[in-house]
C-alpha cells in the first residue's frame, strides 16, 4: 500500500505564489509517475501536470503552462508543484496521484492512477 500526503496549500492573493508538496510512503517506491489534479467547487476534477520517474519528461495542462512547474525528489519520494502568477480561477483542492511506470491508461484521468492523496486547499483571492 502507498500513502500520499499533500501539503503547502493556503490563501494567497492573485499574482502570488505557492509551492505544494506531495510525500509518498509505503511499499517499495520505484519507477512511478506522479501527477497533480485539481477540483474546483461544482466542477469536475481537472488534470494539472505529470512527471515521469527520471524527471526528464513533464507535461502541463494549457491552463497552467508557463505558470506552474512540477518537479520531484526521488530520494525523498516527494513531488512538488510550484505555482506562480496565481489567478482566482486556480482556486481548487489540489491532489497528487501515483501511477506505476509499467502501468497503462491515461495520464490525464486520475481514475487511471494507482493511488491518490486527500488533497490540499488552494484559495486565490482577487
Amino acid at each position: 500500500q502507498v500513502k500520499l500526503v499533500e501539503s503547502g496549500g493556503g490563501l494567497v492573493q492573485a499574482g502570488g505564489s505557492l509551492r505544494l508538496s506531495c510525500a509518498a510512503s509505503g511499499r517499495s517506491l520505484n519507477m512511478y509517475i506522479m501527477a497533480w489534479f485539481r477540483q474546483a467547487p461544482g466542477k469536475e476534477r481537472e488534470y494539472v501536470a505529470h512527471i515521469n520517474w527520471s524527471g526528464g519528461y513533464k507535461q502541463y495542462s494549457d491552463s497552467v503552462k508557463g505558470r506552474f512547474t512540477i518537479s520531484r525528489d526521488n530520494a525523498e519520494h516527494t513531488v512538488y508543484l510550484q505555482m506562480n502568477s496565481l489567478k482566482p480561477e486556480d482556486t481548487a483542492i489540489y491532489s497528487c496521484a501515483l501511477k506505476w511506470s509499467h502501468g497503462s491508461g491515461s495520464y490525464y484521468d486520475d481514475r487511471h492512477y494507482d493511488y491518490r492523496g486527500q488533497g490540499t486547499q488552494v484559495t486565490v483571492s482577487s
